[in-house]
């Protein structure tokens, strides 16, 4: 629903609240000339630019996550949290506002309205052509941060690579008899043995250091293929029975049919098990494949998007930005990386990362209960 619709069932009280906080000059007790003067107001060209430039930086985190949830309602509480997440870098020993204080305050800014109905009544909604207005002009924002750069002479693409591996693990668990240790770890020489098969390498774990918040396995294995094994193991072509790791009835029927699975799938299996880690994730890589639809520095892009990132434990924004979502994006297939003798690390969505990121916002939606963390 668009702003005039809301504006023309919100009640005189609240269009007034509105019509002040923005000294609209109308009379007060029409409401007719009410709406009128806000929808005069809040439609001018340059409204949005105005409020995207002069709110605070929490407010534009709020802001982000409304215009990348595909709810169409939001109760107290969802709003509530949804603030909660957008105050990480406000000075502790500092009075804030509430939550609540702040949902009024939206309320009054004209984002967001009440229901209609007697089962709404209590919930919130944010006008839609509202949200594309904002959208588009954060988008704005966002592009003139970033620093173009010329094409690097060698740079990384992996493609659909990860579901190549994907089929390489399920070959391994039904050729191998794999042990797990106390903890249901493959041990290390079958890490090795499975990474030697791969396509892509990375180096095993050592001791030290935590690891939790990405997945099942994440505290077990290497990035990649942590994301690899909770997949399978989520998916249920892979068991851990008891001390062993066994390819299963369903993973058995995938492997003689001979089909990869879609990198699409694992994409949206991604978005999901980073969610609780970073909870705007569809919206940041929605916004890494506007920002990077040319080559583009890595220090710009985190420039541009940095702020939006709450740090997650000891991953700080820049780490959470270059190795859980660029360095897996480049492993998904949905980005180029490269070396600029000039510029240092340089990247560039992908085409088929510029058609996912387009549609991440939908992609990203949904949980993944059954696959927790083993920490």
């Amino acid at each position: 629903m668009n702003l005039a619709d809301m504006l023309s069932y919100a009640d005189i009280g609240q269009l007034t609240t509105i019509a002040s906080h923005y000294q609209c000059q109308c009379k007060r007790n029409s409401k007719h000339e009410l709406i009128q003067s806000i929808l005069v107001t809040l439609n001018r060209r340059e409204f949005i630019a105005q409020q995207v430039n002069t709110v605070s930086l929490q407010d534009l985190r709020f802001l982000n996550s409304v215009l990348f949830d595909s709810r169409s309602f939001y109760s107290v509480e969802d709003l509530a949290a949804v603030v909660r997440q957008t105050t990480f870098d406000l000075p502790a020993n500092e009075v804030h506002e509430t939550p609540r204080e702040a949902i009024a305050r939206y309320k009054r800014s004209g984002w967001l309205f009440n229901g209609m109905t007697s089962s709404t009544k209590y919930l919130f909604q944010m006008p839609s052509d509202l949200k594309d207005r904002f959208r588009a002009e954060l988008g704005h924002t966002l592009k003139r941060k970033v620093v173009k750069s010329g094409e690097p002479p060698v740079y990384r693409e992996e493609q659909d690579l990860c579901a190549e591996d994907l089929m390489y693990m399920l070959k391994y668990v039904n050729q191998q008899e794999i042990e797990l240790n106390q903890e249901f770890v493959m041990y290390k020489r079958y890490q090795q043995q499975l990474m030697d098969m791969f396509h892509v390498s990375e180096p095993l774990l050592t001791k030290g250091g935590w690891r939790f918040g990405y997945g099942r396995s994440f505290n077990a294995y290497p990035n990649r293929m942590a994301l690899l094994y909770d997949y399978a193991f989520y998916y249920r072509y892979i068991e851990e029975n008891g001390s062993r790791l066994e390819l299963s009835g369903k993973g058995a029927e995938l492997l003689e049919s001979g089909t990869k699975e879609s990198m699409v799938q694992i994409f949206r299996f991604w978005l999901k098990l980073y969610k609780s880690a970073i909870p705007n994730l569809a919206s940041l890589v929605y916004w890494t494949g506007e920002c990077a639809k040319e080559w583009v520095t890595a220090a710009s892009l985190h420039d541009a998007l940095g702020w939006l990132i709450k740090p997650f434990y000891y991953d700080t924004a820049e780490s959470i930005l270059n190795e859980r979502i660029i360095a897996m994006m480049m492993h998904l297939g949905l980005i180029r990386i490269g070396e600029s003798p000039e510029s240092g690390m340089v990247l560039k969505m992908t085409a088929f990362g510029q058609k996912l990121a387009s549609k991440s916002l939908n992609l990203g939606s949904g949980e993944l209960e059954p696959l927790i963390d083993k920490s």
